[in-house]
């Protein structure tokens, strides 16, 4: 048996050894950006290194704290862009929507999930419908559909609509269409009624890609035909999302409508804009307008408050440009 002076030795010995202390925490610091978009910083501390019972251990050797990762802010364009919009003037019974794509960067924000009718937007969905009908026959478009294809873009004739409207077997052609092009929230006019076929800005922006992008439906030339006819729109319809250009870069369709069940006006516009040699797609679609005009002006100010929202600029007021306040007051 141990003597009890052997076990006093032994205990003094086992005070003397050196005692380990590890220790890790993680601190989570939550802040927010303008927008509401929470970030997360993450802190961990290093273990403590060795340190003897018979001493208080300095500060230069005590725990020390440093910045493990840090989260990028999140940025929320959606919300950005509802932002943006606190500056747009809408009044009455006016109801706006609006979708915007930078193509450069592939980031995209909508604001408003309304469905809304096409009025003479639709115009361009006729068309890419048609070219991919020949597409998949293998076949090109007659000379007669596209005397119709130019008339219906550049001068939005009505005339030439309906005639491609039943080249492409009216609602159940663009139906199926742009069950292939992607768009989920749009339905085709009933019977004749081309111009009341109902969708989205969520899906007009989908419609743009497959008319801009490089990841269609549609073939190259068949995209580059359509572009070229929304590029080349006449004078007094030079409206619309082309107000967010910084000059002659852009391409699109506009569409306006009176209804006469409540005497207000529908006015959409959708379409291609450069702005500092940057593109960006955008699409507003908007309804309850008391006049046209009124119906321009709200179109063009979401326009530009879209684009703001990549572009960096602040968006401006929502006067109406020169060529909306000549524009007939008649529906396309």
């Amino acid at each position: 048996m141990e003597s009890s002076r052997a076990v006093r030795r032994r205990a003094r010995r086992s005070r003397r050894r050196p005692v380990l202390h590890t220790a890790l925490a993680v601190v989570a610091v939550v802040g927010a950006t303008a927008g509401g978009t929470v970030y997360v910083k993450a802190r961990a501390h290093t273990p403590v290194s060795a340190v003897s019972s018979a001493a208080t251990p300095s500060p230069s050797s005590a725990t020390t704290t440093q910045e493990a990762a840090v989260a990028e802010p999140v940025v929320d364009a959606d919300e950005r862009l509802a932002d943006a919009m606190q500056a747009v003037d809408v009044t009455g019974e006016q109801k706006v929507s609006v979708a915007v794509l930078d193509l450069e960067s592939g980031d995209s924000a909508v604001h408003g999930n309304g469905v809304f009718d096409t009025a003479s937007i639709v115009k361009v969905d006729i068309l890419a419908a048609l070219l991919l009908r020949h597409q998949e026959a293998g076949t090109s478009p007659s000379a007669r559909e596209k005397a119709y294809a130019t008339t219906m873009i550049e001068n939005s004739d009505n005339t030439a609509a309906s005639a491609l409207w039943d080249a492409i077997g009216r609602a159940a052609g663009l139906d199926a269409a742009n069950e292939r092009f992607g768009l989920t929230g749009t339905e085709g006019g009933k019977g004749a009624l081309w111009g009341l076929t109902r969708t989205t800005a969520a899906d007009q922006l989908v419609l743009l890609q497959q008319v801009f992008g490089e990841d269609s439906e549609l073939s190259e030339t068949s995209r580059s035909y359509v572009q070229g006819l929304m590029g080349r729109i006449e004078a007094d319809q030079r409206w619309g999302v082309s107000a967010a250009a910084d000059g002659s870069g852009w391409a699109l369709k506009n569409g306006w409508l009176p209804r006469s069940t409540t005497g207000l006006w529908d006015v959409n516009s959708i379409g291609r804009v450069t702005v500092a040699g940057r593109a960006f797609l955008v699409a507003v679609l908007s309804d309850g307008n008391s006049t046209q005009a009124k119906g321009i002006s709200l179109v063009e100010a979401a326009a530009r408050a879209a684009v703001s929202v990549f572009a960096g600029e602040e968006p401006t007021g929502g006067a109406t440009s020169a060529s909306a306040t000549g524009a007939a007051a008649v529906a396309d």
